[in-house]
């Protein structure tokens, strides 16, 4: 087997999993409770999934990345509009690093 035909089929096989475990989620959502503890956690859920990408993206970029990290949910939280908050804080990292 020649190196085209191996990462063709390696894409395929990434592409058939990926859909598979979004497939898998949408069935198994309608299985799950609506109510109690367990909707409690689900709910929590997507804050937890953000803090753990961004906190240590935080600590590995030191104090402009904690002001940053910081003036972006400020701005989150103040204005409502996540497009600007990203900005704000790509642009405070980016000014950091001139």
């Amino acid at each position: 087997m020649n190196d085209a035909y191996t990462v063709y089929i390696v894409i395929a096989a990434a592409a058939v999993v990926t859909y598979s475990l979004r497939l898998g989620g949408l069935l198994l959502a309608g299985r799950l409770p609506k109510t109690g503890r367990f909707r409690k956690f689900m709910d929590a859920l997507p804050g937890t999934i953000l803090l753990s990408l961004i906190v240590p993206t935080a600590m590995a970029a030191g104090f402009w990345g904690w002001v940053a990290t910081a003036c972006t949910a400020l701005c989150s939280l103040r204005t409502g509009n996540v497009f600007l908050s990203m900005i704000v804080g790509v642009t405070i990292v980016a000014l950091s690093r001139i």
